[in-house]
C-alpha cells in the first residue's frame, strides 16, 4: 500500500504545510501539499460548509493569481475534514509556497461579498457554505500557524512500524 497519509503518525500531527507527495507527470513533477489546518482527532474537525467555502475561495485565489495560476493543477477537501490539499507544478517544499498560502488565507480572512461560483448551475451544493466561519479559521490559521511557523509544522511525523 503506498498511499503516504496512512503513514503519518495522525496522532502527533500538527497543523501547518507538508509535501504529502511528488509525482513525475511528462517531464515535470506535480507536488501534493498537506494544508493542514487541525490536529487530527484532538481539534474539532470543520463543517462541510466550511470546507466548501474553503475550496471556491482557495481555488479562486490561486487560478487568478499572478503567480500561482499557471502553477495550480488543483485545490480541494480532505475528506477528514482537517484541512485542504493544493497541488502544484514543480518539485517544491513547503518554504516555497508560504508566502503564496500566507497571501491566500489572508485573503480569505478578509474577504467580503459573494462567495464566488454559489449559484445553482455552478455548484453541485450551491446552499452549503458558511463564510463568517470560513473567515475566522482562515484568521486563526494564519495567526497561529503561517506566520511563526516552524519546521515541525513542515516535516511529517512518519508512523514507526
Amino acid at each position: 500500500m503506498d498511499v503516504t497519509s496512512f503513514g503519518i503518525n495522525h496522532d502527533i500531527l500538527l497543523r501547518g504545510i507538508y509535501v504529502s507527495r511528488k509525482d513525475e507527470v511528462g517531464n515535470g513533477v506535480v507536488t501534493s501539499f498537506d494544508i493542514r489546518m487541525k490536529e487530527p482527532n484532538r481539534e474539532m474537525v470543520m463543517d462541510t460548509s466550511v470546507m466548501h467555502t474553503l475550496e471556491h475561495l482557495m481555488a479562486v485565489f490561486f487560478r487568478s493569481h499572478s503567480y500561482w495560476a499557471d502553477k495550480t493543477v488543483y485545490i480541494g477537501p480532505m475528506g477528514c475534514r482537517t484541512g485542504m490539499y493544493a497541488l502544484f507544478k514543480g518539485d517544491l517544499e513547503p518554504k516555497d509556497i508560504l508566502d503564496g498560502m500566507i497571501e491566500c488565507y489572508k485573503h480569505m480572512a478578509e474577504y467580503t461579498g459573494e462567495i464566488p461560483a454559489t449559484k445553482s448551475y455552478m455548484c453541485g451544493n450551491y446552499l452549503d457554505h458558511n463564510l463568517e466561519i470560513t473567515k475566522i479559521e482562515c484568521k486563526k490559521f494564519l495567526e497561529e500557524v503561517l506566520l511563526n511557523i516552524k519546521e515541525e509544522n513542515m516535516v511529517y511525523p512518519m508512523q514507526d512500524y
